[in-house]
């Protein structure tokens, strides 16, 4: 249990270091527009969160999860409260005394919903026509949320990233996610999920500079009932997405060999 956490804290030193440490190469000192500015130039993120020209909450920008929310995103519960079945509790301790062995991360693949957002690399939220389009720097995914009242597919070829479908109510950017396929881990611990996943997203921009998504994890066959966290999100000013080619001389796959 000690090497997992150990291993869960220098995979996050690692990306930290990674993102902060290259940042004199790329753009990341060149203002964005659009944002609001103090009298010294600085970003105001205590601005007013923005709205479309509709009046509907804007949550493009580029965003980061606050804290370390990818080796278990159910940090803030309470012990119990994450409600499973006896087999994917069973899974979710096999995983842990296993190191992460079977990670499917571990082959470059996308991590998937909700731990897509929780990693530590920043993501880019931009908004189009009947579309709002969701650009991950961690191994170059992409997401797709569709906003033109389509619904969920009935019958989907199952993906790594689901499918996605959103709409806003009130001051929230709802979105609902299925079609995932059977070997989820929602976290670095290896909270389980099948293809039954379902996830509700509920993005609230409080400020300019600040916004939160609450995450409903509704997976019948891996818990008792639905559970929720919440992902505290900070807007990355003045910088953009770097570079991420995961399989690049990739070789760490084959040296997790677990407990």
């Amino acid at each position: 249990m000690i090497m997992h956490h150990y291993r869960m804290a220098i995979t996050a030193a690692v990306a930290l270091l990674m993102f902060t440490g290259s940042a004199s190469a790329q753009w990341l000192k060149h203002p964005t527009p659009g944002i609001p500015r103090l009298p010294d130039g600085k970003p105001n993120l205590a601005a007013p969160a923005p709205r479309l020209p509709d009046g509907k909450l804007d949550v493009s920008g580029l965003w980061l999860t606050r804290g370390i929310y990818i080796g278990n995103i159910a940090k803030d519960l309470k012990p119990g409260e994450v409600p499973f079945q006896p087999w994917a509790e069973k899974l979710y301790k096999e995983r842990l005394d296993n190191l992460g062995k079977e990670d499917p991360t571990g082959r470059c693949v996308p991590g998937g919903v909700p731990r897509s957002t929780a990693v530590p690399y920043p993501f880019k939220i931009l908004n189009t026509s009947n579309i709002v389009i969701v650009l991950y720097e961690a191994v170059h995914a992409y997401r797709q949320i569709f906003t033109d009242g389509r619904p969920l597919p009935k019958d989907p070829n199952p993906n790594w990233l689901g499918y996605s479908v959103g709409r806003w109510e009130g001051d929230e950017f709802v979105v609902e996610s299925s079609g995932f396929n059977d070997n989820v881990w929602l976290d670095n611990q290896g909270h389980p999920a099948t293809e039954s996943l379902h996830v509700t997203e509920r993005f609230r921009r409080k400020t300019f500079g600040n916004m939160d998504v609450q995450v409903t994890i509704d997976d019948p066959k891996a818990y008792t009932k639905p559970w929720t966290v919440t992902l505290p999100l900070a807007l990355q000013p003045d910088t953009e997405l770097l570079e991420y080619i995961c399989v690049e001389n990739e070789k760490d796959f084959a040296r997790l060999v677990g407990k």
